[in-house]
């Protein structure tokens, strides 16, 4: 039982540890975790002490009561990992509680090496010899790192340093940035770190961008707050080494607080300011020398690539996303034009019979009884000839409407200008035409003008109502062929289903090359259709003629 505990002990622990190594959690979240995986890791070795001590010495008799208390461990660590007191403590807790259990179990996996090595059990004064090493050993282990970090502070002292050394900063953190630690955890480090070594009073630091920095940690902890730099404040902050109080009061004299000392040194990278290191002490620690001034200056430097990395990753995130967004709407497109496409064929299918198929079809009844009248009733047969010229005349109209329809002989001969004003006898509105370009584009870009304005038109004649006008207007600038399509009915509310299918298809058409369809609209206040191609997608299009 003792060992299928403590095995789902140290499976629990690798699982937290998995969590916090490869998941990006929030700060707060992250720190309850490194609590739990600290408690539990303890847990698992307590729970390895108690069986090396029942299987060498016999004690306890039953492990199983105790089996329940080490687990009592992770759910205080759950407890400790919400207090303010002891959230930030929790990246120290995780490595001590690593080290010391991983030196206990090394530990009693010694002992019970020797007592197998020896082939027998302790007996009499040998057990507790035995029980005495084992304690002495495991006290050892849970005093090493305090004592260690105790003797550190004292050479330090005689040295006439406070905290740590510098110049471990720098490694430590360049090492922190190469794992796969979260931005903001990583910030907290940061200025935890540099409190326990340049700035006792006080570390902080500022990241933004265009001027604009925000607080993004500090340590005490401050209210959030902003700097809001000029054109001129950006250029001479970003170009600066480090700033003393004299320095600050002039370019950021936000971060001033009293007499006492205070160091700022920018994270600028390629000349774009993108944050501050701040540090502070107290009045009487002295002021910071040249080698407190080139470590900031050095974390600074990578604090800055770190930001930019973070905005060259952000940029690739997004252009990931609007590149899955635009082959989603490519999708959608090609799937609406081809859907398109085969209602055009079905709507010529149904035109040829409808229209001319059905005139062929009388043309040629009419034929058969013309060749019997004109053996049995002569006299009859002019009249005849006569509806039957008529009948070609509606036939011939029919697959020229057909033809036009496909793709109008007019604009394929004489260009948008006299394609778009033909349109006039078909719009049951007044309407007036203004293309104001006579060149001639390629033939895709041409039909894709004409067929929108065309849509438009149509669009109009059926929603904007009695009384109401369109005007088309075709237009060539440097950068683009551009038209509009407007009118003064009832107009719409834009995504209230009075833009249907109609805009989307001229959307799609445009699109195909490289276009953009813009629509406005408001009840009471009629329609604009704008539409553009860019010019330069055109470069070697052949011209239509």
């Amino acid at each position: 039982m003792i060992i299928a505990s403590l095995a789902l002990t140290w499976v629990m622990a690798l699982v937290v540890g998995l969590v916090l190594r490869v998941a990006r959690l929030a700060a707060a979240r992250r720190r309850r975790l490194q609590w739990l995986a600290a408690t539990t890791v303890v847990a698992g070795a307590a729970q390895a002490v108690l069986l090396a001590l029942h299987l060498l010495l016999g004690f306890p008799a039953s492990p199983l009561p105790w089996v329940p208390a080490t687990l009592v461990l992770p759910a205080a660590g759950l407890v400790l990992g919400r207090l303010p007191a002891t959230a930030r403590l929790a990246g120290r807790v995780l490595v001590e509680s690593l080290v010391v259990a991983g030196l206990t179990v090394l530990v009693v996996t010694v002992y019970l090496t020797v007592v197998v090595g020896l082939g027998r059990s302790p007996v009499g004064a040998e057990r507790d010899v035995l029980l005495a090493g084992i304690l002495s050993s495991i006290t050892a282990v849970a005093l090493a790192l305090p004592m260690r970090f105790r003797l550190v502070a004292l050479g330090h002292s005689l040295l006439q340093r406070h905290g740590p050394d510098p110049a471990e900063l720098l490694a430590s953190f360049g090492a922190r940035m190469s794992r796969a630690v979260p931005f903001d955890e990583l910030l907290l480090q940061l200025v935890e770190s540099l409190r326990a070594t340049l700035g006792p009073a006080g570390a902080e630091v500022w990241v933004g961008a265009d001027g604009r920095l925000s607080l993004a940690a500090s340590v005490p902890e401050r209210q959030a707050a902003e700097l809001v730099l000029d054109a001129k404040e950006r250029v001479v902050v970003g170009r600066t080494r480090t700033g003393g109080n004299t320095w600050l009061s002039v370019w950021l004299p936000a971060l001033l607080d009293g007499p006492a000392p205070v160091r700022a040194a920018p994270a600028a990278h390629l000349g774009e300011l993108l944050g501050l290191l701040v540090v502070r002490r107290a009045p009487g620690e002295g002021d910071f020398t040249d080698d407190d001034d080139r470590i900031l200056v050095e974390l600074a430097r990578q604090v800055a690539l770190a930001l930019h990395n973070m905005r060259l990753d952000t940029a690739l995130q997004a252009s990931l996303a609007e590149l899955r967004r635009r082959n989603e709407e490519l999708q959608a497109s090609r799937l609406r034009i081809v859907t398109a496409a085969d209602a055009s064929r079905r709507a010529i299918e149904r035109d040829l019979h409808d229209g001319a198929q059905q005139h062929l079809a009388a043309l040629s009844v009419k034929l058969g009884l013309a060749a019997e009248l004109l053996r049995q009733e002569p006299a009859t047969l002019p009249a005849l000839l006569e509806e039957l010229r008529d009948d070609v005349r509606q036939a011939n109209a029919a697959v020229r409407e057909l033809a036009h329809g496909i793709y109008p002989p007019l604009l394929r001969h004489h260009g948008l200008g006299q394609a778009l004003r033909s349109v006039a006898r078909r719009v049951a509105l007044p309407y007036s035409v203004e293309v104001s370009t006579a060149e001639r584009y390629p033939e895709q870009v041409e039909a894709a003008v004409y067929f929108c304005c065309l849509e438009a038109v149509q669009n109009a004649g059926k929603h904007a109502g009695e009384g109401a006008s369109v005007r088309v207007r075709v237009w060539a600038d440097p950068a683009a062929l551009r038209f509009t399509v407007s009118d003064d009915g009832r107009g719409f509310e834009p995504g209230s289903g009075g833009d249907g299918h109609g805009f989307v298809n001229m959307a799609d058409r445009l699109g195909a090359i490289g276009g953009a369809l813009q629509v406005e609209s408001s009840p009471g206040a009629g329609t604009v259709v704008r539409g553009e191609i860019p010019l330069t997608r055109l470069a070697g299009w052949p011209s239509g003629s």
